[in-house]
């Protein structure tokens, strides 16, 4: 019943066709004739108004060529081919609105996660929980663990831990000390803190994040089909031949031969297959791609930016090597440096001690048990592990607790975490959150596709993002950056379509304003998905090349079965124009040609080969049902 309700005229084709079948079979010809006509021209007269509606709004369509064609069938008596052409009319702006339907509930979560209340203090009145929107500069707020910062503001307590992922999409914790500002959106740590407003929650950054999102969708020019491009010259040429067949022949009958074999169903039919056949090939490899306007922009991308954190990296940070101190202890080796940092760890509440705990276990070390623990909040945690006394932590905590400290000389991207035992120091473990595998080759792979400029915009300081950008071989880089100043650097571009990858809440105005934004969804932010135009549901950088290199497979498809119709439709136009093609005759024949160009379009189904890419494989069938679910209209 909702196939119905969506698309009626479909549903009431099948319903006329079954019914001059039924009266075929009762022997009555002239009522089943009588019942197409009417239909027939019913759906000619509604196509007939919208055609006048679009030429009035400066768009040409094929729905001149297809009111005709329905007339003329109807008019030499062939209304069975009248009713196959306004089957293949309506179902081919069913299969374009299918292809074309979008979710929205995924704009609905960055909505509803937006800060919705606050907790304000008031002089000799406890504190009162009170709606973000009525929070005014100047307030005192207290901020409760793991609590969304609801407002812009300044920070009033000595110290504070704040995850900012979902706002500049570095991964690390960032550490602020008192009068530091505060972004709305970021993620309190596990202290609270106190803060004073400076702005309000509308004015504040994840207010002006939601704005953006929502301008940069709406101001987004709609794609024209690809179909229309070819609508003009050709119903220009179908109805120059008719005529002048008409007017050589001096027979009306070769005007209504020649249009019976000009049915414009390869143009009508041939895209919107080639774009579900296309966007169900994506689907089966974890890309969802939105719309078929999207396929047409990604043939043709030649600008690739990349956000960095949970993208080009992998978003979470990950041991990268152990520094033994030449003053540790002999029977110290890094591997039981790092057992008994993970060991004490386990009684931390940072965001980095899973990290650290993750590491150990991957390298089958077990973990130690602890006798007793102290944690110093943004500091470190000290901690008695089997007979040792481990400090954990930043390089003044650490150092003011053991001999011998020496600070790790670090690279541009990574973090050093100090570790003390009995008092002296013992090494630093290095953490960095590396550049996925693959990334590399899916930038060569990208530019073997036709882009021809690449460029990372990142929250992250101007040195992580330049050693990120040099590994990925990215030749622009912009650092630095608020959701604003993506939106700005994008709209700059002039080698256009741009196609722009990211996974945050962050990323999502920027994802809104690019040409193409594609969304690393598996680990992603949901308003990124709702905000992109592709969703990639594998955690694996090489389906952005395998989307684009789909767009190019299926636009190519799309044409070589549009221009097989044309082609084939010209031929038969041509002997019909002779009078070699009867009506009857001619209706068959282009079915044929429809049958043709469709199960040549069909062939975006298949694969075209891009080497260089490795990719994790295709998604579970369980999560395709998922994904189903989540992304119906």
């Amino acid at each position: 019943m909702d196939t119905i309700r969506r698309f009626p005229l479909v549903a009431a084709t099948m319903l006329a066709g079954a019914c001059v079948g039924l009266v075929l079979g009762l022997g009555q010809p002239a009522a089943a004739q009588t019942t197409a006509t009417i239909y027939a021209l019913a759906v000619a007269g509604y196509r007939a108004v919208s055609m006048l509606r679009d030429l009035f709004r400066g768009r040409w369509g094929i729905d001149l060529l297809a009111v005709t064609a329905i007339v003329s069938t109807l008019v030499v008596g062939e209304y069975i081919a009248s009713l196959i052409i306004v089957l293949m009319l309506t179902g081919g702006d069913a299969l374009e609105e299918f292809a074309h339907g979008r979710a929205t509930h995924e704009l609905k979560a960055l909505l509803e996660r937006a800060p919705r209340t606050a907790h304000r203090e008031t002089p000799g009145n406890p504190v009162e929980e009170v709606p973000a929107g009525s929070v005014r500069a100047g307030d005192t707020l207290l901020v409760k663990p793991s609590e969304i910062v609801p407002v812009d503001g300044r920070l009033l307590s000595p110290a504070g831990t704040f995850d900012e992922s979902s706002l500049t999409g570095e991964s690390l914790p960032v550490e602020h000390q008192t009068g530091d500002p505060l972004l709305s959106g970021a993620v309190n740590g596990e202290e609270a803190i106190r803060m004073v407003a400076s702005a309000t929650a509308a004015n504040s950054q994840y207010g002006r994040i939601v704005a953006l999102v929502q301008e940069a969708a709406a101001s987004r020019a709609p794609t024209v089909r690809l179909a229309d491009r070819y609508a003009v010259p050709f119903t220009i040429f179908a109805f120059l031949l008719a005529g002048i067949a008409w007017y050589f022949s001096a027979d009306p009958e070769r005007f209504a031969q020649v249009l019976v074999v000009a049915t414009p169903c390869p143009l009508l039919i041939a895209a919107p297959v080639a774009f579900l056949a296309g966007t169900s090939r994506a689907a089966r490899s974890g890309i969802i791609i939105k719309n078929a306007g999207t396929l047409e922009q990604l043939a043709r991308v030649r600008t690739a930016v990349f956000d960095k954190t949970g993208t080009l990296t992998h978003g979470r940070p990950a041991l990268h090597a152990i520094q033994v101190s030449p003053t540790a202890a002999q029977d110290l080796s890094a591997a039981r440096i790092l057992q008994l940092a993970a060991s004490a760890e386990q009684s931390s509440s940072h965001v980095l001690a899973a990290s650290v705990i993750d590491a150990a276990r991957s390298r089958g070390l077990p973990l130690l048990p602890v006798s007793s623990a102290s944690e110093h909040a943004t500091q470190g945690v000290t901690a008695v592990c089997g007979n040792q006394t481990v400090v954990v932590g930043k390089a003044a905590f650490v150092g003011s607790a053991t001999s011998g400290f020496e600070k790790a000389d670090v690279a541009s991207g990574q973090l050093g975490i100090y570790v003390g035992v009995d008092g002296r120091f013992a090494g630093t473990l290095i953490m960095s959150d590396p550049l996925r595998v693959n990334a590399v080759a899916t930038l060569a792979a990208l530019r073997r596709l036709g882009v021809r400029e690449t460029m990372l915009l990142t929250g992250d300081t101007r040195s992580t993002a330049s050693h990120i950008a040099a590994e990925a071989g990215i030749t622009r880089i912009l650092a630095d950056c608020l959701p604003a100043d993506k939106v700005a650097a994008v709209a700059e571009l002039n080698d256009r379509p741009v196609l722009m990858v990211g996974d945050g809440v962050n990323d999502a105005p920027v994802l809104a304003a690019s040409d193409v934004g594609v969304a690393m969804g598996a680990r992603g932010a949901t308003a990124a998905s709702e905000s992109a135009d592709v969703v990639i549901m594998l955690d694996d950088l090489s389906k952005v090349a395998a989307a684009v290199d789909i767009g190019r497979h299926t636009i190519h498809i799309a044409r070589t079965s549009i221009w097989t119709g044309i082609l084939l439709s010209v031929g038969l136009m041509a002997a019909a124009a002779y009078g070699f093609v009867p009506a009857v005759a001619g209706a068959l024949l282009q079915e044929l040609v429809d049958l043709a160009t469709i199960l040549n379009a069909l062939r975006a189904l298949g694969h075209s080969r891009m080497p260089g890419v490795e990719s994790t494989g295709r998604v579970p069938l369980e999560k395709l049902r998922k994904l189903d679910r989540d992304f119906r209209p």
